[in-house]
């Protein structure tokens, strides 16, 4: 007699569905962190009026290398005097001229907005026509505010244009840092020649975040220092730092190719400065 022997399937689950694994989509790489500033300016001059600096955001340097400033430079800077600091026609304008005064033979501005106008990062723009002819040194740039670090240069610089008379239309973007400076020669700059610099007005500008310091001129990137997280020998720049905007004579770097007197008077032209906030 034939004997059937029933056969038993058994179904086995796939482990799988026993213990689903969860479904984690992998990181994606980490990129610089990038910053947004405010659409307007929160602190700005556009000297739009008649006269001398606006008081209320401007005062003055006073003096010459006397006062330890270091550079050797020629001129004597005054303070409040229409022929050497002047708005009119919607443009401020820092004049240097070849006087005799307070034992110098030239006189200039160099106003700061030091107590009026003190930022900790933001977007910081400046448009302005620099003067020609050998001897001149044009700037807009920014110093510590409290020094909190110690005297220069551990407490930073920021120099958002430089320009020499004699290198004509080439403009400069720096930082100075204890680590990082001209006298030791490691400073962190970037130099561009630009066309007209001395005929025509072009911005300059500088974004200071946490994480970098990016500069442009005519809103075109020409440098970027990055945040090493390596202390304030590196890095001071966590500290509120102030405008400064003169015109100086001859000096260390001005005077390298001597001083041309037929030069003076000698015109730096602001068209305005502007400030945006980090958001």
């Amino acid at each position: 007699m034939l004997k059937i022997i029933p056969i038993v399937l058994f179904s086995i689950a796939c482990a799988e569905t026993d213990n689903p694994k969860p479904n984690i989509p992998q990181p994606e790489p980490v990129g610089p962190k990038e910053y947004s500033f405010s659409a307007t300016p929160t602190w700005s001059d556009e000297f739009e009026y008649e006269g001398l600096p606006d008081v209320k955001k401007w005062s003055y340097d006073v003096g010459s290398q006397n006062n330890g400033w270091g550079n050797n430079e020629l001129q004597y800077y005054t303070e409040a005097n229409l022929e050497n600091a002047r708005v009119e026609d919607g443009v401020l304008t820092i004049t240097a001229k070849r006087e005799a005064f307070e034992g110098f033979n030239y006189t200039s501005a160099r106003l700061v907005s030091k107590g009026k106008g003190d930022f900790l990062y933001g977007r910081f723009e400046v448009r302005a026509k620099v003067p020609p002819g050998k001897g001149t040194w044009a700037a807009a740039w920014m110093l510590p505010t409290d020094w909190a670090y110690g005297s220069w240069p551990a407490s930073g610089e920021i120099d958002i244009l430089e320009h020499v008379g004699y290198d004509q239309d080439v403009v400069h973007i720096s930082m100075h840092t204890e680590a990082y400076n001209h006298s030791i020669g490691t400073q962190k700059t970037a130099t561009k020649k630009i066309q007209n610099a001395t005929t025509e007005f072009h911005i300059y500008r500088v974004d200071w975040t946490p994480d970098y310091i990016k500069g442009f001129v005519d809103n075109v990137e020409m440098f970027h220092f990055a945040n090493e997280k390596k202390g304030y020998a590196v890095w001071p720049f966590d500290k509120k730092f102030h405008w400064l905007l003169n015109l100086a004579v001859g000096g260390d770097w001005g005077g390298q190719m001597c001083v041309d007197e037929e030069a003076f008077p000698a015109k730096m032209e602001v068209d305005y400065v502007r400030v945006y906030e980090l958001k």
